[in-house]
C-alpha cells in the first residue's frame, strides 16, 4: 500500500508510512486567486492500493475538496483501491433531521466522496458511528481514547477518574476507565436546538481529592467543557484535566477552557493543533495492517 500525503495531515501520512514501512505519495497543493483548490499527486499510484490521509477540520470546504480531488486523480491514473484516511469528517454530526427542512450532511458527503473514486473509508471517534451503515461504501471508525488516556497513565494518572461530558459519550469515560483503572461517570447535558444554549445536570459520583480527566470526541467552541468544569469545581477534585480527540478549539476556546480552572488539554493529531501531544500513527496504522 502507498500512502498519498494529504495536505490536511502531512506529518500524520508520514508518521503512518514509516510505521507500515509504505511507500508515500507527495502531494502538490494550492490555491488560486479566486480561492479555488488545485492538486496534482507527485508519484505512481497505477495498479496500487493507495491510502489518502487528509482530515477535514476547518476549513472544511477545502479539505473535503481536496480529498476528492486527490480521489479523482488517483482514480485517474490508475489506482487499484482508494482508501480515505480522514481522522476528522467534516459534516458527520449531522447524521439525522433534527429541524423539519434539514438535509443530512454525513449522507451527502458520503455519496460525494463515493463519486470522486474511494471505495473505503477509515475515520477516528466519529460523533454518531450509527451513520457509517449509511455510507455507500464500507467506513468504519477507529478509536483513539485508548492512546488518550495511555498519555495520562504514563504521567502518573493512573485510578484517575474518567468523566464524559454527556451521556451519550459515557461509552468514551469508559473505554478510558479500562486503561486508568479507575472510576468513571457522566454529567447530563441539554443543548437547545435553535439557541445552542448548554444546560447541564449533576450525577451522583463521589471525585473529592481526586483527579478527573474529562474524555470528549471532539471540542469546538469549548462551551460544554467549561460548563462541565465549573459543576466539577463543586465536588472539590484533585485536579481537572481534558483529553479531546478532535481538537478543534474554534476562536478563543483554548483559552477559555483553561482559564475555567483546568490542568491541561491534550488532544491527539487528528486535527494539529497546540494542543496535539498523541498521535493518531499508531492506531491507524495498526487497522491498515489488517
Amino acid at each position: 500500500m502507498k500512502i498519498v500525503l494529504g495536505p490536511a495531515s502531512t506529518q500524520l501520512g508520514e508518521l503512518i508510512a514509516q510505521n507500515l514501512k509504505a511507500e508515500t505519495v507527495p502531494v502538490i497543493s494550492k490555491t488560486f486567486p479566486d480561492g479555488e483548490s488545485y492538486i496534482r499527486l507527485e508519484g505512481k499510484v497505477e495498479n496500487e492500493d493507495i491510502a489518502i490521509v487528509q482530515t477535514t477540520s476547518p476549513p472544511q470546504g477545502t479539505k473535503l475538496i481536496q480529498l476528492a480531488f486527490m480521489a479523482d486523480a488517483a482514480k485517474r491514473n490508475g489506482a487499484k483501491s482508494i482508501t480515505a484516511i480522514v481522522p476528522y469528517l467534516a459534516y458527520a454530526r449531522q447524521d439525522k433531521v433534527f429541524l423539519k427542512g434539514e438535509a443530512i450532511s454525513a449522507e451527502t458527503v458520503a455519496r460525494m466522496l463515493q463519486a470522486a473514486g474511494i471505495d473505503r473509508l477509515i475515520t477516528v471517534n466519529i460523533h454518531q458511528e450509527n451513520v457509517l451503515f449509511r455510507f455507500p461504501f464500507p467506513a468504519k471508525s477507529i478509536s483513539a481514547i485508548s492512546a488518550l488516556a495511555e498519555y495520562f497513565l504514563k504521567r502518573g494518572y493512573a485510578g484517575a477518574f474518567a468523566l464524559s461530558p454527556d451521556a451519550g459519550a459515557v461509552h468514551l469515560a469508559e473505554e478510558a476507565r479500562e486503561t486508568l483503572r479507575g472510576e468513571f461517570g457522566y454529567l447530563e447535558k441539554n443543548r437547545d436546538r435553535y439557541t445552542g444554549q448548554i444546560t447541564m445536570k449533576t450525577k451522583n459520583f463521589e471525585v473529592k481529592g481526586k483527579n478527573v480527566i474529562i474524555f470528549d470526541d471532539i471540542i469546538s467552541s469549548g462551551g460544554t467543557i467549561v460548563a462541565a468544569v465549573q459543576i466539577l469545581k463543586g465536588f472539590s477534585p484533585k485536579g481537572i484535566h481534558v483529553a479531546c480527540v478532535h481538537p478543534l478549539l474554534i476562536g478563543e476556546a483554548e483559552k477559555l477552557i483553561l482559564h475555567s480552572g483546568i490542568q491541561e488539554i491534550v488532544g491527539t493529531d487528528s486535527v494539529p493543533s497546540t494542543v496535539s501531544r498523541v498521535s493518531l500513527a499508531s492506531v491507524i496504522s495498526q487497522e491498515l495492517a489488517k
